[in-house]
């Protein structure tokens, strides 16, 4: 799957440098490293979609679980509440955070429009911007401990 093809250079080369830091981020992405994001996004108009429907609710989680597991990406938290959706996903490198985005916007939309022709009324599902902060800055379980707060209503 990665075709980044490093071959060893001289070391008196200028870049030699650059040229072994890009040799150990190879080494830790083929190790399978993984990257931790928190995402945020909302409904088109912050309308409370999946207030009061379980079932939307529910089939939304599901579309969420079967992106992540055909990726192989782990969601480690996720709230989706009236108004807006939280995702604490851990994925590998090989994904840029808009390809994650992507994957889990583009999927959910196109199925639940699909299956609840209610949501058709909306130009869009979810609007074209949404939130990511990867977990450094912050410790991942301060994130899932955000995420697991009920603190939405």
């Amino acid at each position: 799957m990665n075709n980044l093809n490093i071959s060893q250079p001289d070391p008196d080369w200028d870049y030699y440098e650059i040229w072994q830091s890009l040799h150990t981020i190879k080494n830790k992405i083929d190790a399978g490293i993984k990257a931790t994001v928190h995402l945020v996004w909302i409904p088109c108009r912050r309308r409370k979609i999946f207030a009061n429907n379980e079932e939307l609710k529910l089939r939304c989680i599901q579309i969420f679980q079967s992106v992540a597991n055909d990726n192989k990406w782990v969601i480690k938290a996720m709230e989706v509440a009236p108004d807006h959706v939280h995702l604490l996903v851990e994925y590998d490198p090989h994904h840029s955070i808009s390809q994650v985005v992507k994957a889990f916007k583009g999927r959910s939309s196109r199925y639940l429009r699909q299956e609840f022709p209610e949501l058709m009324r909306l130009p869009s599902l979810w609007t074209h911007s949404d939130m990511f902060d990867t977990t450094g800055k912050v410790s991942t379980q301060k994130v899932l401990e955000y995420i697991n707060d009920p603190h939405h209503g």
